[in-house]
């Protein structure tokens, strides 16, 4: 026989929801009771649902082409051809951040790089686009966040004081990753805003916490195209002290030859001085090998990977020159987007961009790296 006091107990049992409500509050362990670790979380994969990359294309004699439609265009990714969902020939509006490094061991430059700032609202911002500015020595400063204002840019450029000694270029470029990745991708059914990080600094890293090829890594999973253009420290000493100082013939961000004959100095004239194909190896290595550092070339590493270009600052190369040649490749490429599809999720991807017609050069950004 069934007690009266057991079949009470039971239908109160029987009436709880079996989904309760989370108590409003952290709920306190009780003494000498020790709280149950969470389950492990499994490892989150990242699913791409666009790639964009710019194309810059040159004919035989080094000019750039700019009557290509989609059409013309073969893209593929892991050797699967891709549908291009969005075209555009420099007209979406570019979103930039401007990474500037101001440590004393560049102090001597520093009044050219203050004079730059009209040149970046005007030619390499354009008339639709915004841009920010970062400062970086041992730290990193946000002078000025994005606008579309050129005055508020040159005032950030031109007010840009000397810091420490130390030079946190990939702390520095990450934060700029990050920052840009709050700014609108163009769609199939929306232009959006082009992602542009632009350096200006040595090619040279002191302090980072973030690694080199991390940051290629999220570059290119955030669609960032990465241009720099390499202030170097020899001229900084030259202008500094007298003209018979004994200097080293090769400071960071600096070629140590001259172009080839005949030849202008472009923003492929470091690629080919290298070696393309070696760049391109090394561009590779450092998206596999996200924890080791890049002992040679990053910045051209770094702006290869992503479609863009490094431009040295060096002889007869001024920083407004250098930004000009910048300002003006931004405004004419090429941005081709698209959803991978019919490709593996995780492991590197490779992107190879074609163009039907004969004798034309395409510049891209080689590829992408997803972690399992």
């Amino acid at each position: 026989m069934v007690r009266p006091r057991l079949l009470i107990a039971l239908a109160s049992f029987l009436s709880t929801p079996l989904f309760a409500q989370a108590p409003a509050g952290p709920v306190a362990p009780q003494q000498g009771v020790t709280p149950q670790a969470p389950p492990p979380q499994a490892a989150v994969k990242v699913r791409v649902a666009l790639v964009t990359t710019p194309a810059t294309v040159h004919n035989s004699k080094g000019e750039m082409v700019h009557d290509l439609e989609a059409s013309d265009f073969r893209l593929t990714d892991n050797g699967v051809a891709q549908r291009i969902v969005h075209f555009d020939l420099g007209g979406d509006p570019l979103s930039i951040v401007v990474a500037i490094e101001n440590s004393s061991r560049v102090e001597p430059m520093l009044p050219q790089v203050q004079k730059s700032g009209i040149v970046i609202s005007e030619t390499v911002m354009g008339g639709s686009g915004e841009a920010a500015i970062l400062a970086f020595n041992d730290d990193v400063q946000r002078l000025q966040d994005f606008t579309s204002s050129g005055d508020s840019i040159e005032r950030a450029v031109e007010t840009l004081k000397t810091g420490t000694s130390g030079t946190k270029l990939y702390d520095a470029m990450a934060q700029g990753v990050e920052m840009l990745t709050s700014r609108p991708e163009p769609t199939a059914d929306s232009p959006g805003r082009r992602r542009i990080l632009l350096v200006i600094g040595e090619a040279e890293d002191d302090g980072s916490e973030m690694k080199f090829g991390d940051v290629l890594r999220r570059a290119q999973l955030a669609n960032v195209t990465i241009y720099s253009v390499g202030l170097s420290t020899t001229r900084a000493q030259l202008q500094e002290k007298p003209q018979d100082t004994t200097v080293h013939p090769t400071p960071p961000g600096t070629i140590s030859r001259a172009p080839f004959p005949g030849s202008m100095p472009g923003p492929d004239t470091d690629a080919n001085l290298y070696g393309t194909g070696n760049l391109m190896h090394a561009v590779v290595w450092a998206i596999k090998h996200v924890k080791d550092a890049a002992k040679d070339n990053p910045l051209q590493i770094l702006t290869m990977g992503t479609g863009g270009a490094h431009l040295a600052t060096f002889k007869d190369r001024s920083i407004e020159k250098a930004l000009d040649s910048i300002g003006g490749e931004l405004h004419s490429q090429y941005s081709l987007s698209y959803t991978p599809t019919g490709t593996s999720e995780t492991g590197y991807h490779e992107i190879n961009v074609m163009v039907k017609r004969k004798n034309l050069k395409v510049r891209a950004r080689p590829g992408y790296y997803i972690a399992e």
